[in-house]
């Protein structure tokens, strides 16, 4: 995968899972660094927001290391992890069961689970509205899904110094502690998200009534919303 081009259709899903399977040993170190610790509460908020009663089974798609499925179990929830790479499974820290899968072909009964998580993964998958889709599949009616991503700020300022930092900094301090063609594809990757407002505007099509907030003065949205 280059680091100044993205890769084509046919060869994304192949690309970000070799990505992923490279970067998991110090993912979540560079989570830390790179949001000044602030993903924690970005996770930590999306489970809240979720506001489904004790108990409830929440699906965490793109699980990663296991951080929201901690979340969702220290929040009084039974979470299941599921995530396309094998190395982000092994690297994972949660007792929660984890289900290696593929986003756009959840192994879940429709109308099955109460919730959905997902972080910072929309722009990973092939197909959004496809994974969107997915969610309404399984999702029961009044289930409710929470989903984080990145974004850009609405100011010019604000934006030129996101910019600066996504695009110049998050690559370099990637490169030294971790992988630089991987952290220099998470910036260039934002080119696959479609704006906030669409985004909603996709998960009404679906069946969600959904909203969004924006956090960190705008470098990252959360998506929450209920199924119809």
């Amino acid at each position: 995968m280059s680091v100044s081009h993205l890769p084509a259709p046919e060869e994304k899903s192949g690309a970000v899972r070799s990505m992923f399977d490279r970067i998991a040993p110090r993912y979540d170190l560079l989570n830390r660094m790179m949001t000044f610790g602030q993903d924690v509460r970005w996770r930590r908020k999306a489970v809240a927001d979720l506001r489904l009663p004790f108990g409830s089974v929440v699906v965490d798609v793109a699980c990663g290391t296991g951080d929201i499925c901690r979340e969702i179990e220290d929040a009084g929830m039974t979470a299941i992890g599921m995530d396309f790479s094998f190395g982000m499974l092994a690297a994972a820290r949660t007792s929660a069961p984890l289900v290696q899968a593929d986003a756009l072909k959840l192994p879940l009964r429709d109308s099955s689970i109460d919730g959905i998580t997902c972080g910072f993964a929309l722009r990973n998958v092939v197909n959004i509205g496809l994974l969107f889709e997915e969610f309404a599949r399984v999702v029961k009616s009044r289930g409710r899904i929470a989903i984080l991503e990145v974004s850009e700020p609405a100011g010019m300022l604000t934006r030129a110094g996101h910019h600066l930092y996504f695009h110049k900094v998050v690559p370099f301090v990637g490169g030294i502690v971790s992988d630089r063609e991987a952290y220099s594809y998470l910036p260039e990757s934002t080119a696959y998200l479609p704006a906030t407002a669409k985004l909603v505007e996709m998960l009404d099509e679906v069946g969600f009534s959904a909203g969004a907030e924006r956090l960190m003065m705008g470098a990252t949205q959360l998506l929450v919303g209920t199924r119809r």
